[in-house]
C-alpha cells in the first residue's frame, strides 16, 4: 500500500528515434486526454526504469535502450477517496526497433515543436525540453569528435 513516505513508482518513457531530425514518441490513454508521455506503475520488487522498458516493449511493442533520466516529479492522487502518493520518473530511451502497438487508443511519432504543442501537462513539457536539450548537447558533443 502506497503511503506518503512510500510512494507508488511510475516510470515514463521518452522515446525517440532518428529519422528527417529527432522525433518522439507519444501515446494517449483515453479519449479526451490529449497527448501525453507513456507511463506505467512500477510492479512490486521492479524499479521504475524497468518499467518503462517493460511498458515500450510489451505494450508499444518496442526495443528500445535507456540513455539517461531526464526529470522526476511528485504528486498525491485520490483513488477511491483516499490520497495515494506517486513519484513519476522519466527516462530517454532510443527507439531501435518496433512490433505492433497494443493498449493505447492513439499513438503518434512527432516532431519535437508539434510534441511540445500537442502536450497538455506543463510537467510533461518541462521532462520534453529536458530530453531535446540532453540531445542538443550530445549532438554538438559528437560533431566536436568528428
Amino acid at each position: 500500500m502506497a503511503t506518503k513516505n512510500n510512494p507508488i513508482s511510475i516510470g515514463g518513457a521518452v522515446v525517440y528515434k532518428e529519422s528527417r531530425g529527432k522525433r518522439f514518441f507519444w501515446l494517449i490513454g483515453t479519449e479526451g486526454n490529449g497527448w501525453e508521455i507513456p507511463k506505467v506503475t512500477a510492479r512490486r520488487g521492479e524499479s521504475s526504469v524497468r518499467a518503462a522498458l517493460r511498458m515500450a516493449g510489451e505494450t508499444a511493442g518496442m526495443n528500445t535502450k535507456v540513455l539517461e533520466e531526464v526529470g522526476r516529479h511528485s504528486t498525491m492522487v485520490l483513488v477511491n477517496g483516499k490520497p495515494i502518493a506517486q513519484r513519476l520518473y522519466y527516462y530517454l530511451l532510443v527507439f531501435k526497433s518496433a512490433g505492433e502497438v497494443l493498449g493505447f487508443t492513439k499513438s503518434q511519432w512527432m516532431n519535437y515543436k508539434k510534441a511540445l504543442k500537442a502536450i497538455t501537462l506543463k510537467r510533461e513539457k518541462e521532462v520534453l525540453k529536458s530530453a531535446e536539450d540532453l540531445l542538443r548537447q550530445w549532438d554538438r558533443e559528437r560533431k566536436k569528435k568528428k
